[in-house]
C-alpha cells in the first residue's frame, strides 16, 4: 500500500463512500463493505479524488494521449482528472460519451475532443466490465487505441469464473488496468486503524470465500 491508496482509503471512509456493515453486491454476495463514487459529492472531496487518480497514473508506465469517460460515472471524473494532470503539467484532452446518440446540433454520442492516439478510459469500478466493453469498441470504431483502464477500487474477486472482472479486461482486451487501491489495500490499511480493526476478520473472510486466487 502506497500513500496514494491509503490517502484514497481515508478519503472514501471521511465522505462514507467506504462503508462496513452488512451489503448485498449485484452478483447477490453478502458483503462486508460498500463503496460508491457518487457520494464523493462536494467540490474539496471529488477534486482531491481527482488528484488521486492523476497521481496513480503519473506513478505508473502508463502513457496516453487523452482520456475519455463512459457514461455516467465517468463523465465528471474524466473532466476532474484531466483539470489534475493540468494543474501538474500535464494538459490532455478528454472526452466521453452519452447514453443516447443525439438527433440534434452536432449529433453523435461522444462530446470533447475527437477520439485519437492512445486514449485512457477512466471510471469508478470495474463490475461486470461492460462499460469498458463498450469503450473500448467505440474507441477502436474511432480509429483511436485504447491505452489502458483506470479505477478508484478493485475489490480482487472472482466474476462468473474464476478471475475477477479486472483480470477479465486484462485478458480480453490485453489491457492494463490501474487502481487507485485495492482489496488488498483495504485490508492493509484497516490493520493501521485501531477504531476500524474490528471490521478485519469479516473482510479477510469474505476474501477468503470470493477473492481472486491470481490476483
Amino acid at each position: 500500500m502506497n500513500q496514494t491508496s491509503r490517502s484514497f482509503l481515508a478519503l472514501a471512509h471521511q465522505k462514507h463512500a467506504l462503508r462496513f456493515g452488512s451489503f448485498v453486491t449485484k452478483a447477490g454476495r453478502n458483503s462486508p463493505y460498500f463503496f460508491n463514487s457518487g457520494l464523493f459529492d462536494d467540490g474539496a472531496s471529488f477534486r482531491a479524488l481527482c488528484g488521486l487518480y492523476a497521481d496513480t497514473l503519473l506513478s505508473s508506465d502508463v502513457r496516453c494521449d487523452m482520456l475519455f469517460g463512459p457514461a455516467y460515472k465517468g463523465i465528471p471524473l474524466v473532466a476532474g482528472i484531466a483539470m489534475q494532470l493540468a494543474e501538474r503539467g500535464h494538459n490532455l484532452p478528454f472526452a466521453f460519451n452519452r447514453k443516447e446518440a443525439k438527433d440534434h446540433g452536432e449529433g453523435g454520442t461522444v462530446i470533447g475532443a475527437p477520439l485519437a492516439g492512445r486514449v485512457l478510459i477512466v471510471d469508478d469500478v470495474i463490475s461486470a466490465g461492460t462499460s469498458v466493453n463498450e469503450s473500448v469498441a467505440l474507441l477502436r470504431a474511432a480509429g483511436a487505441e485504447p491505452a489502458a483502464v483506470l479505477i478508484a477500487l478493485d475489490r480482487m474477486e472472482r466474476g462468473s469464473g474464476e478471475m475477477s472482472a479486472v483480470e477479465e479486461v486484462r485478458q480480453r482486451h490485453k489491457l492494463p488496468v490501474l487502481a487507485v487501491a485495492t482489496l488488498a489495500d483495504l485490508l492493509g490499511w484497516l490493520a493501521e486503524e485501531p477504531d476500524l480493526q474490528s471490521h478485519l476478520p469479516a473482510i479477510e473472510q469474505y476474501r477468503r470465500t470470493y477473492g481472486c486466487p491470481t490476483c
